[in-house]
């Protein structure tokens, strides 16, 4: 019914004979915890596979910082003729 043989009890048989009924829930929060960083750390080498690095780009840190000033002066149209 729930796809549980004999082969399945009999292993989860001996892993309580070694373990123990007080460590079982530990046991299976670190395993647990293996496989999710195991999954992070195998999306985390698919996404760098296909992100390009430009290594010539500037790194924020190192782009200038722009400061607010007071407004420049306007420079007067030249292209229209002045009455």
């Amino acid at each position: 019914m729930f796809g549980i043989s004999g082969e399945h009890l009999l292993v989860l048989g001996i892993i309580l004979l070694i373990f123990g009924p007080r460590r079982l829930p530990e046991l299976g929060n670190t395993m647990g915890k293996a496989i999710r960083n195991f999954k992070d750390a195998l999306a985390g080498v698919e996404e760098a596979k296909y992100r390009r690095i430009d290594e010539n780009a500037p790194k924020p840190s190192e782009l200038p910082r722009q400061q607010a000033s007071a407004p420049t002066e306007t420079v007067a149209d030249t292209t229209k003729p002045q009455a």
